[in-house]
């Protein structure tokens, strides 16, 4: 029988008056590809934000490996092995590639002495083999500020896979980028589950990709769990259709 990583169990959160998650359960299975969907403004982020710490839930259990973690902060639950990207990307753009990388190891354990550490060390070697595997090598030495959106994107998630990550969590990956671009992406992604073992869950717009990509999804209404399922299932149960991609 699979094992969960993940496990949210009857989670509600409001923002004064706003009920932004009402009563939501949902397990990610380890290893595999998870995805949420749904309608702007349904939760989605506000849940993936309760998931990784940004802030406190008002009701429920979120689990992580069988250890409660809803009342841990967001460096805590990051030493546990679950990070999180944003749709905006969060990235130095003022350093280049490769100092993106070292300084994004700075949260782990130890790691304070090495947020800087000698560029022919291991956490160089590491950076510079991540942004191969993501396609940035060559762009190692430029500024990143500099970079298109797209490989910013690229880069902020080999940022995140720095720290070796049991499971990453990406608010809208696609969002965004060129969709020249968007079929190298997926292909990383998958290369990070089947290759690094990474458990990933996803939030995503583009149908196309999260009906590809994700092995289970969930779908968001009005801050509710509306339905999940299998792809193929989603895609054709008529609440879906109604509240998400008959929009789309």
């Amino acid at each position: 029988m699979a094992e969960n990583v993940i496990e949210v169990s009857n989670v509600s959160k409001s923002f004064g008056g706003v009920k932004a998650n009402v009563d939501i359960t949902m397990a990610v299975e380890r290893g595999s590809i998870t995805g949420i969907i749904g309608p702007n403004g349904c939760g989605k982020s506000t849940l993936f934000n309760s998931i990784v710490g940004y802030h406190p839930i008002d009701a429920g259990s979120i689990k992580f490996e069988n250890q409660e973690i809803s009342h841990l902060r967001v460096g805590d639950i990051a030493r546990l092995g679950m990070l999180r990207t944003f749709q905006q990307t969060r990235i130095y753009s003022k350093m280049d590639c490769v100092d993106n990388m070292q300084i994004s190891v700075s949260h782990r354990p130890g790691s304070q002495s090495t947020m800087f550490a000698s560029r022919r060390g291991e956490i160089r070697e590491r950076a510079e083999h991540l942004l191969e595997f993501v396609g940035l090598y060559s762009k190692r030495n430029l500024i990143s500020g500099d970079l298109s959106f797209g490989q910013q994107k690229l880069l902020e998630f080999a940022m995140a896979l720095m720290n070796e990550p049991k499971v990453l969590l990406l608010d809208e990956p696609t969002a965004g980028i060129n969709p020249t671009l968007i079929n190298g992406l997926i292909d990383r992604l998958r290369r990070a589950n089947e290759e690094l073992g990474i458990t990933l869950c996803v939030i995503e717009h583009n149908m196309r990709v999260i009906m590809n990509l994700a092995s289970h999804i969930y779908c968001l209404s009005n801050g509710k769990m509306l339905a999940d399922g299998k792809p193929e299932a989603l895609q054709n149960d008529p609440r879906v259709i109604d509240a998400y991609l008959g929009g789309h």
